[in-house]
C-alpha cells in the first residue's frame, strides 16, 4: 500500500493495542546455512524483547528456506528470553500427528515458563500431501479431524483406556499426554483466513489470529473490511456460543516505517514486489522458485504494504478498519531482510506507529 496522500480520519472504533508482536520466518540462505539463520532467529527474538514486543511469532514453512519445526526452536528461543510470548503462526494441521504434537508443545510450554502460544490451521498443500501420505477423506476435513484430537489430547483428557487384551500397561489404566501443560489449552488459536475459520475458531472455543492472504470475500471488499467483518463475526458467535467475553485477537500486517528516503525506497520495492508476486515475494537464496509468477491462491487477496513516512503510515495504519478492529498487531517481516534490517524495522515501528495505536511496553 503506497501512501501518497493523506488518508482517512482514523477510525472511531479504534481498539488500544494490548500486545505488538512480529511474525518471522526464520529464513536462511546458501551462503549461509540453516544453522546461521537460526542462531539469527534467536537474537531477533532477543532483541524484540528489549524493545518491549510483548509476542514474537515464527511461520511455519516445510520443504524450504525457513523454519520447519518451531516447537525446538521456541524451546531454544524460550532459553534465551524470560518475557515475551512465542507463538507459532500457523501450523497446518494436516501433516501434524496430533498427538505427538501435542506432547512436544506441552514440553515447551513447561521449558519456557507457559509462554506458548501456537496458531493452527485446516488448510493443505497438494505437493506436501504426496510426501505426507494420502487420507481417506479431503485434506480440509482431515485437518480438522487432526485439530480436534490435538485440542483433546492438550486438554487432559482421556485419550484410551487399557483394555485386558493390551499390552504395556494395567487394564483400566487411562493415557493421557504427558508432560501436561494446564494452562496451553487457553492459548491456542485459528490461523484465520475467511469469515468460515474466524467462525470455526469460536465455536471450538479458541483464539484468532488473522493472517495476510484472505479467500472468500466479497467482490469488491477490501482486504481491511473483509479482516474487521471476521473478527466482529469470530466476537459475535463467542458470545452467542460461549456467553463470555472472547479474548484478544491479533493481526498481522506488514507495517514498513520508512524513517530515511532510502528505507522509503527499499520499501516500496518490496511492495512492488509483493504486489507482483504475492505470496512468494521476498524469497531468501536458494529458497524454492513458485510454480507461477505470483504465488498467491486463486480467489485470495493479499495484504496491503503500509509504507511511507512515520506520518503517512500513521495515518494509513489507523485508517484500516482490520487493524482497527484488533487488539494485537502482528508485525510480519519480509523473509529476505537480514537481521539486522529486521531489528531496525522493530525499532523504527516502537517510535513511531505503535505509540499511535495505544501501545505501551509492559516491562
Amino acid at each position: 500500500m503506497t501512501v501518497t496522500a493523506p488518508a482517512a480520519a482514523p477510525s472511531a472504533a479504534l481498539r488500544p493495542k494490548k500486545r505488538l508482536g512480529f511474525n518471522t520466518r526464520v529464513s536462511f540462505n546458501d551462503e549461509v546455512g540453516p544453522a546461521h539463520g537460526l542462531r539469527e532467529g534467536i537474537e531477533l527474538f532477543k532483541a524484540a524483547e528489549r524493545l518491549g514486543y510483548q509476542s514474537g511469532w515464527a511461520y511455519q514453512r516445510h520443504f524450504d528456506h525457513y523454519l520447519s519445526s518451531p516447537l525446538p526452536f521456541f524451546a531454544a528461543a524460550g532459553q534465551h528470553t524470560s518475557h515475551i510470548v512465542l507463538g507459532s503462526a500457523v501450523i497446518p494441521m494436516r501433516y501434524q500427528d496430533p498427538i505427538l504434537l501435542a506432547e512436544a508443545a506441552g514440553t515447551t510450554d513447561l521449558l519456557i515458563g507457559g509462554r506458548l502460544e501456537l496458531a493452527i490451521s485446516t488448510g493443505s498443500n497438494a505437493a506436501f500431501d504426496a510426501v505426507f501420505g494420502t487420507v481417506e477423506t479431503d485434506a480440509r476435513t482431515e485437518a480438522k479431524r487432526r485439530q480436534a484430537r490435538f485440542l483433546s489430547a492438550i486438554s487432559g483428557e482421556v485419550l484410551h483406556v487399557v483394555a485386558e487384551s493390551d499390552q504395556g500397561a494395567a487394564e483400566g489404566s487411562q493415557l493421557r499426554v504427558t508432560p501436561h501443560s494446564p494452562t496451553l489449552r487457553s492459548r491456542i488459536r485459528q490461523g484465520s483466513a475467511s469469515l468460515g475459520s474466524a467462525i470455526q475458531a469460536a465455536e471450538l472455543g479458541i483464539g484468532l489470529i488473522a493472517g495476510t492472504v484472505q479467500h472468500d470475500h466479497a467482490e469488491g471488499e477490501s482486504f481491511g473490511d473483509y479482516q474487521a467483518r471476521c473478527i466482529e463475526a469470530f466476537r459475535a458467535t463467542w458470545r452467542r456460543e460461549r456467553a463470555s467475553e472472547p479474548p484478544p485477537v491479533a493481526v498481522a500486517a506488514s507495517i514498513l516505517v520508512g524513517t530515511t528516503p532510502e528505507l522509503r525506497e527499499k520499501y516500496a520495492a518490496y511492495d512492488l514486489e509483493r504486489r507482483t508476486q504475492g505470496i512468494a515475494a521476498s524469497r531468501p537464496k536458494g529458497a524454492l522458485e513458485p510454480s507461477a509468477r505470483t504465488n498467491q491462491p486463486p480467489g485470495s487477496q493479499i495484504s496491503p504494504v503500509f509504507h511511507g513516512t512515520p506520518d503517512q503510515v500513521i495515518e494509513a495504519v489507523l485508517s484500516d478498519p482490520g487493524l482497527a478492529a484488533a487488539d494485537e498487531v502482528v508485525l510480519f517481516l519480509p523473509p529476505a531482510f537480514g537481521l539486522a534490517e529486521n531489528i531496525r524495522l522493530l525499532a523504527d515501528l516502537t517510535a513511531t506507529v505503535a505509540p499511535s495505536l495505544g501501545w505501551s511496553p509492559d516491562w
